[in-house]
């Protein structure tokens, strides 16, 4: 344990508050909550671990807390931390879903859309619907059934909505507000579970309609009664009352933890929610802050109640959320929690192979690397790989992996300004130096690990830059390449050295990845380049064209392929004079 860590557990308060863990740059890489802080931090530095904490507790070089004084603030804080610094650790919803609602616009005359956003209007909303196609079909339904107008803004004549029946074409025809109002009120009561009535009534009109002998009117009406129960009547699993509620379960295993959440709106379960994640703290307390965190964010609609767990803390949840909160003890709301938590169990444990997998190819593999190469964990590697044809259009490309994935928000592509021809070594060193003298200036985070794809003139090109001119420590590797143009060994070090890798290791397959990767984003960033100054070279060589006869040239005949294939004739009914088009016929033919 360092010094500074011990020193500072020494004084840690016995009260509720939240701890923030930070790496060697400073950066808060976890946020978590305490009843009392000095046995929860302590504990991190104390005893074993499982894997994926030893990690966590193995990049932590300082840490602060801040004193709350209740349980319910240090979960209040917590959720607004990790909010705000987006610790990795703290990976619970990252992959947040939007869900949609319907709505009945506020307007004069009315319209009824789909949408992802609640905004403070006039306009009545419903959902939310975890499934959108489920949103969608019931708006198509609904449109069927009820004539609202369609259109955003109101044309000067009728519109193919009217003539199907489904616009009453407000723009023409004077619809009054109780026409309006009597829609929007069927429409809410047929949203909030009424449809049931609305079928019972249409299957009266149809029989109706038989009687008289009208089976055309008989027949739109027993379509509308199949959309119903196409629409509404799918979900078997039902709850006698149509109160909306959301029931919570959550199971964990080796460190992982999987939160069920099933969505009843109506009385009917129409969708499920999954989320899997590291736990880092007790269960219980991991669940009442993931449930602050689903609620937090705006896609997630809080309902009438929820339902949770015997083992969570209702009350705690219940003041959080500003909700009524259940712990079901029998019935159908228990059978369906107990449904959930089952549900929760079998995704834990089928999830747990491909984890597995997924450590050995990333986590385990820059583990074992950085043991390789005698550095620590490479947690951030970054690559670099130039590219150009005979000294034409260089151009260099850097690719980020993190925790041994790829981080594609973080490449960047360079054209390498400064070089003539073609100089692997120099334009290795400019792309270096912008590329760190921008990450000191914005303090970005540094890499722990740099792969140059070369041998040692560009390894030692990188090392100059950043030792003599940027003063900074970073380890640099190139990836050396046998006769086949495929991955063979890493070099580094000083005086630069081979390392032998093992062909069937996890680290060898990461270093193969790394190295397509960044060749793929660098030839791609060449070829686009490329074509561009290859279709303007050519045009704007001739006399007359500038770049909006360029523009409509291209347009007009779609490529310089289709260009070179017309006549003169062809060229100049593009919009251009006969003597240019003359001379694009003449240029093209070269």
């Amino acid at each position: 344990m360092k010094d500074k860590i011990r020193e500072k557990l020494a004084l840690l308060p016995d009260q509720p508050g939240c701890y923030l863990m930070k790496d060697r740059q400073g950066t808060i890489i976890y946020v978590g909550k305490a009843k009392v802080l000095k046995n929860r931090v302590r504990s991190y530095f104390t005893g074993s671990h499982d894997g994926k904490t030893q990690r966590l507790v193995n990049e932590i070089e300082d840490f602060e807390y801040i004193v709350t004084s209740s349980n319910i603030e240090a979960l209040i804080l917590e959720m607004n931390l990790i909010k705000k610094h987006d610790p990795k650790y703290n990976v619970m919803l990252k992959d947040d879903k939007s869900f949609p609602f319907i709505k009945i616009t506020g307007e004069r005359h009315p319209r009824l859309i789909v949408t992802r956003k609640i905004k403070k209007d006039k306009g009545k909303y419903f959902g939310p619907y975890p499934n959108v196609q489920a949103a969608r079909e019931t708006k198509k339904l609904l449109d069927r059934l009820y004539p609202l107008r369609k259109c955003n803004t109101l044309p000067d004549r009728v519109c193919l909505y009217y003539h199907m029946g489904q616009c009453l074409a407000p723009c023409v025809y004077d619809v009054t507000a109780e026409t309006n109002r009597k829609m929007v009120d069927d429409i809410s009561r047929f949203l909030n579970g009424g449809y049931k009535q609305i079928k019972e009534d249409l299957t009266g009109k149809m029989y109706k309609a038989s009687e008289s002998m009208d089976f055309e009117r008989a027949k739109e009406y027993r379509d509308q009664i199949v959309h119903i129960e196409a629409t509404m009547e799918k979900q078997k699993m039902s709850l006698t009352d149509f109160v909306d509620r959301d029931i919570f379960a959550y199971a964990y295993d080796k460190g992982w933890m999987c939160v069920q959440v099933f969505f009843i709106r109506q009385g009917k379960l129409i969708e499920r929610d999954v989320s899997m994640f590291p736990l880092y703290s007790e269960p219980d307390e991991e669940f009442l802050t993931f449930l602050g965190q689903f609620y937090q964010q705006s896609s997630h609609f809080l309902p009438k109640e929820i339902m949770i767990p015997d083992s969570a803390d209702a009350a705690m949840a219940e003041q959080l959320l500003n909700v009524r909160v259940l712990q079901p003890k029998r019935g159908a709301k228990k059978d369906l929690l107990l449904l959930a938590h089952k549900n929760a169990k079998i995704a834990l444990k089928e999830k747990f192979s491909l984890i597995e997998r997924d450590e050995e190819r990333t986590i385990k593999a820059i583990e074992n690397l950085g043991e390789t190469l005698g550095i620590s964990v490479p947690l951030r590697i970054e690559a670099f790989d130039n590219s150009n044809i005979q000294g034409t259009d260089p151009v260099s490309a850097m690719i980020v992996f993190i925790d041994g994935k790829p981080a594609k928000k973080e490449y960047r592509k360079y054209k390498i300004r400064t070089v003539t021809g073609p100089d692997d070594y120099e334009s290795i060193r400019e792309v270096v130096r912008r590329r760190y003298s921008r990450v000191l200036k914005e303090n970005l985070p540094l890499p722990d690990l740099i792969i140059i794809d070369g041998g040692k003139g560009q390894i030692s090109a990188a090392k100059d830059v950043l030792e003599n001119e940027l003063a900074l420590e970073i380890p640099v590797s190139g990836l050396v390449k046998d006769d086949k143009h495929r991955t063979s060994n890493l070099m580094i070090g000083d005086p630069l050295e081979l390392v032998q890798l093992e062909r069937n290791s996890q680290e060898f397959y990461l270093l193969q990845r790394i190295q397509d990767e960044v060749h793929r984003f660098a030839i791609t960033f060449h070829r686009q380049l490329r074509g561009k100054n290859a279709i303007q070279s050519i045009l704007d060589e001739i006399p007359g064209i500038g770049e909006k006869r360029r523009k409509m040239l291209l347009k007009h005949f779609g490529s310089v392929k289709k260009m070179k294939e017309a006549t003169i004739d062809q060229i100049k009914e593009a919009g251009v004079p006969y003597a240019t088009a003359e001379l694009i016929f003449e240029k093209l033919k070269e």
